[in-house]
């Protein structure tokens, strides 16, 4: 059911050696790239009418308009199983304490007499949020993307999900209904690359979308295609992957919390990675032996479970020791990593690259998906070691104000000039010296 990967008994390589020895979904997105490139500049020529006829081409649906109605939102809401509004009211709250705590202040530095640089932080106008459709239906992710924008003081957010035809061409009412929780009315049923580039380009009529300056949330591999191909008109998040867990454990681990939890990612998509980096051989027979009646015993086996954990992208990964161990997770950068060892929490502490970490047996990938309060929207396909996660920092812009006086300005001149001169632009220190009669002061 999972292939194995034995990296035991010789000295591990280094760096992207290393991380060529280790499993990972195919994901090409400049392939997609060119499928997509038509698609964005038709909606881009077409707007709303483009929309209608990709909602009918893509998603089986007769849209009339592309905007859900406000009374849709509220009616979702008013019919949404009182469990799962109780459940995502939860999820809200405690996204929202850790979300809050992120927001950073103004900070003013003096660097001389005189001469100050103050760092505000100002949200971007507007956002378009993106949540999927298509084999699940994620009001979690409504809330990981929302609730991050709203806490940084985003003032115009729109959001966007495929039409579904089980519900009239409006997107999953629970999509619409975690909308109305978080007061957001300006909702979408568009999905895909279209969307994206309605969010880039806007379009204009009765129901039209005005442009925004930042698309966010996970999608599908011609999302992430359309996100490159925007990149430098709007910002970006990241371009998402399928998704990943590794876990990191040792024989102290259960095995049944670690088949488990790497069924639990499996059952995302066919191309989910399920890694277990483990120095038990025993530990790894165990698990290897527990997959087997809790695949049998759960839901989506043959469209998703099964070929993902058969997949080239999932292994058992046997090494040496858990240092071994160690720099195999920092190597793959995964997504989700669990630690399942004993002093969980010291190993933890070591980890350079992940997305999120979930420490210990009582913290599992699904607790953050919901209601750890973390965010779900992370870094796939080893960009963990160069990126973050969505926060409330995502929507924040950094803006320098640099205020000098004319004493401390005089007294940098000379440095200025230098620097200036020896990178051949004599203009930027004339800049300066026009200020003083055209004469360097003396320091």
């Amino acid at each position: 059911m999972i292939s194995r990967i034995d990296l035991r008994g010789d000295a591990l390589p280094e760096g992207g050696a290393l991380r060529d020895l280790l499993p990972r979904a195919e994901f090409d997105v400049e392939a997609a790239l060119e499928k997509v490139r038509p698609i964005c500049e038709d909606v881009h020529h077409r707007g709303t009418a483009a929309l209608i006829e990709y909602a009918q081409k893509f998603d089986g649906v007769t849209l009339e308009q592309v905007r859900v109605p406000v009374e849709a939102l509220k009616a979702a809401l008013d019919e949404l199983d009182p469990a799962v509004r109780a459940a995502l009211e939860e999820s809200i709250r405690r996204a929202r304490i850790v979300h809050r705590e992120q927001r950073r202040t103004e900070h003013t530095t003096q660097v001389v007499p005189g001469g100050t640089v103050t760092e505000k932080w100002v949200p971007v106008e507007r956002v378009g949020l993106y949540a999927p459709g298509g084999r699940s239906v994620y009001p979690s992710s409504v809330v990981m993307n929302v609730v991050p924008a709203q806490e940084a003081g985003v003032e115009s957010i729109a959001l966007a999900s495929p039409p579904q035809k089980e519900f009239g061409g409006l997107p999953h009412p629970t999509i619409l209904a975690a909308c109305a929780l978080l007061g957001v009315d300006e909702v979408y049923a568009a999905g895909g690359a279209q969307a994206v580039a309605m969010f880039a380009y806007g379009t204009t009529g009765p129901d039209g979308c005005p442009p925004a300056n930042m698309v966010t949330g996970p999608g599908n591999i011609w999302v992430a295609a359309a996100k490159r191909y925007f990149t430098g008109r709007i910002g970006i998040d990241t371009e998402a992957g399928p998704t990943e867990i590794a876990v990191l454990a040792d024989s102290t681990a259960d095995p049944v919390h670690v088949a488990a939890d790497l069924i639990s990612q499996a059952e995302h998509d066919p191309l989910a990675a399920a890694v277990l980096v483990t120095d038990s051989a025993e530990l790894a027979d165990a698990v290897e032996k527990e997959l087997e009646p809790q695949v049998a015993a759960t839901k989506h086996v043959e469209d998703r479970i099964k070929p993902a954990l058969a997949g080239k992208q999932s292994a058992i990964v046997l090494v040496d020791s858990l240092e071994d161990g160690l720099k195999v997770v920092d190597a793959y950068g995964a997504e989700h990593l669990e630690i399942q060892t004993a002093d969980a929490a010291a190993w933890a502490a070591r980890v350079r690259n992940a997305g999120a970490i979930f420490v210990g047996p009582w913290a599992p990938v699904s607790l953050g998906d919901y209601c750890a309060g973390s965010n779900h929207v992370l870094p796939t396909g080893g960009c963990a070691c160069h990126s973050s996660g969505l926060s409330v920092q995502s929507f924040l812009r950094g803006i320098h104000i640099v205020d000098y006086t004319r004493d401390a300005l005089a007294e940098v001149t000379h440095h200025v000039v230098t620097l200036a001169e020896a990178e051949d632009l004599p203009a930027h220190g004339a800049a300066l010296k026009a200020r003083f009669g055209w004469k360097v002061p003396t320091p």
